[in-house]
């Protein structure tokens, strides 16, 4: 890829924010064995928590997959700040989202394709992974999307 992954953010018009510290007694990253796991994150900017709200319960999908989409933002931001460099990541290797959503709410993928298809687009090939989409009754501070990551580094 001759493109670097923070030129492509650039073009889709994306700059990293400073990533979000803990919430909790947890570190947003651990880097071990060639892996770098990311703490999920949720779909905060500058101003906090820019989303809340229950898919099923009045919740719009876009809006979801926008908030998955800043999610997938603030993952590569604390990947940044774990790696110091973009370029470091080999591969996604897999992404967990989680979706605040009713018992009748079926299309978690849609909501957490979001975010892996920034991943694509900024990582290209190497942004392709393995995923899962599940449903969950609530997430922290009533946020709709909640989305982790591991990356294999060099």
């Amino acid at each position: 890829m001759s493109e670097t992954v923070e030129a492509r953010l650039a073009a889709l018009g994306i700059t990293l924010p400073s990533p979000a510290a803990p919430a909790a007694n947890y570190v947003p990253t651990v880097l071990h064995g060639g892996l770098l796991y990311i703490s999920g994150q949720l779909p905060m900017d500058a101003e906090g928590l820019r989303y809340r709200g229950t898919l099923g319960a009045g919740f719009d999908i876009d809006d979801a997959r926008a908030a998955a989409h800043l999610c997938a933002v603030n993952v590569l931001a604390q990947a940044r700040a774990a790696l110091g460099d973009l370029e470091k990541i080999v591969r996604l290797v897999k992404v967990t989202g989680f979706v605040a959503s009713t018992a009748d709410f079926g299309d978690q993928p849609k909501v957490v394709n979001g975010a892996s298809d920034l991943f694509v687009a900024a990582l290209g090939e190497r942004g392709r992974h393995a995923r899962s989409a599940v449903g969950v009754a609530a997430l922290p501070f009533g946020a709709p999307v909640e989305v982790e990551a591991i990356f294999a580094v060099a």
